[in-house]
């Protein structure tokens, strides 16, 4: 029976580029010269340093920037609130949204059920898993799912007839 795979995920290797990117502008920019700015990436949590809310706003203005130039949706990245850190800087914790999440997962396949398309879902851990017996309607049901707003980034993958 043919199916189909909703899932959020990032490529890692480009979300470094990004990160590495965005590291080399700041490092380049005139009005960061002299600051302690800086961002570090352990391949689940990015941490923004800088010395004021202006520049902690701009860093993450070049993140968001670095990362939707990289072909990667930026609703992965969810910002926590800055934070003071020691001195009179400012930090701020990035985390990466991996996976679709129960709630939205939930969300996902009431939507579809709603559409009264010919496919059944189903939730599979971190991914939602469409079938059908036509392929039209599998397709229908991609564009019907990308014309929502679920408020994080998903695609479509491991489409088998």
């Amino acid at each position: 029976m043919p199916s189909f795979d909703i899932v959020s995920e990032i490529d890692l290797q480009e979300a470094d580029n990004a990160v590495q990117q965005a590291r080399k502008e700041i490092g380049g920019r005139y009005d960061f010269r002299g600051s302690k700015s800086e961002i570090h990436w352990d391949k689940k949590i990015i941490t923004i340093l800088a010395d004021d809310d202006y520049k902690l706003g701009a860093m993450k203005d070049i993140l968001q920037s670095k990362f939707h130039k990289r072909g990667i949706d930026i609703r992965v990245l969810k910002f926590s609130e800055p934070e003071p850190a020691s001195g009179m800087m400012k930090r701020q914790k990035v985390d990466l949204i991996i996976g679709i999440e129960s709630e939205t997962a939930k969300k996902i396949t009431k939507s579809i059920r709603d559409s009264k398309l010919k496919v059944q879902s189903q939730i599979m851990d971190d991914k939602v898993r469409v079938t059908s017996k036509s392929i039209d309607e599998l397709q229908t049901c991609i564009q019907f799912v990308k014309d929502q707003d679920f408020t994080v980034a998903l695609q479509y993958t491991n489409m088998r007839s």
